[in-house]
């Protein structure tokens, strides 16, 4: 039996980028087998205090660590970010590091977005997605491009260090609209673990439209990232003011200050249903349970992202007992 793939989320609103590099080695050691990483330009939230960039963050962990798969969760390639420096990026990231990046991408929140002039509803956004992404995959080629646009006109661009073989790119979606974009435009899937246990109907849209574009949706990566808390829950509630805005993202997403996110999120929600969806405990049982259920409803592979401010602890604790019994052979 082959152990399932479980990695670690690393918070750029969490931590500082050296933080995040230290612990991703830590990750590595504990025996995760990939790392994702927020891209943000601002928090989700003013009380969460950090945004460190995530490519910069994510070469200096490439470059402490041997085996862990590295990627964006998520980068938004339409307003903030032109496509054709995210080709530059991650072309150089998987020369430095081949077979070991993925690009995560989305359509985006407006407190990153926003700030750089850019901002419109979900038909402007997705099309604009959709346009990058066919853009970066040209530019990764190395070939000469030449595009008209309409959003990212550009004349003979080439990449000099196109990567060896093209960076699978994972497409964010927790609706029908875009996980049905996912399926379509996306080499896979990236969710969350209440999406994708809860709402059997978005996994259907993705599988629907990867079908209809000829491609073979039960050998398609999802990625699910699953909160977790390894303590009681009062530890977990706790941390649960950081993130009160997890329930109400859908109402947020074009709320361009973090400072208003925060306040807002504090009327709309609440620390209760903040950690509703988590997996709480000091039991190992607890997170294995709800990692397995992640995989039966067709994840392949699994991101923890824990809030609590002791990374260390989580780290080893998912090294010492839930990779391990995951991995036992009497759990196929």
């Amino acid at each position: 039996m082959t152990a399932p793939f479980i990695g670690y989320h690393g918070g750029h609103e969490q931590f500082t980028p050296g933080e995040l590099v230290d612990l991703a080695v830590a990750a590595e050691r504990a025996g995760f087998q990939g790392l994702s990483l927020s891209d943000h330009l601002h928090p989700w939230q003013e009380n969460q205090g950090h945004a460190g960039h995530a490519w910069i963050t994510l070469a200096a962990i490439g470059q402490r660590t041997e085996r862990l798969l590295l990627g964006t969760s998520v980068t938004c390639p339409i307003y903030r970010y032109h496509p054709l420096e995210v080709a530059h990026a991650f072309a150089s990231l998987a020369v430095l590091y081949p077979g070991r990046v993925f690009l995560g991408v989305g359509t985006g929140e407006a407190l990153n977005e926003g700030v750089a002039g850019g901002w419109g509803p979900y038909s402007e956004r997705s099309a604009r997605l959709v346009e990058a992404v066919r853009l970066i995959r040209r530019l990764w080629t190395g070939d000469w491009v030449t595009s008209a646009g309409p959003a990212f006109p550009l004349e003979n661009a080439r990449l000099y260090d196109a990567p060896a073989q093209p960076v699978p790119i994972y497409v964010a979606a927790s609706g029908p609209k875009s996980a049905a974009l996912a399926g379509e435009l996306g080499d896979g899937w990236i969710t969350d673990a209440s999406t994708l246990a809860g709402r059997p109907e978005i996994g259907e849209a993705f599988r629907a439209a990867a079908a209809a574009a000829g491609k073979r949706p039960a050998e398609m990566p999802v990625l699910a990232e699953l909160y977790a808390a390894v303590g009681n829950e009062a530890e977990a509630l706790a941390v649960a003011p950081l993130w009160q805005f997890g329930p109400v993202m859908g109402e947020l997403i074009s709320e361009p200050d973090p400072r208003e996110v925060q306040r807002r999120a504090g009327d709309l929600s609440s620390p209760e249903r903040t950690v509703r969806s988590w997996a709480i405990g000091r039991d190992a049982a607890v997170h294995v349970r709800r990692i397995e259920e992640l995989f039966a409803a067709g994840a392949t592979q699994v991101y923890v992202h824990s809030a609590q401010p002791d990374q260390r602890r989580v780290i080893e604790f998912y090294g010492r007992e839930v990779l391990p019994a995951l991995a036992r052979p009497d759990r196929s």
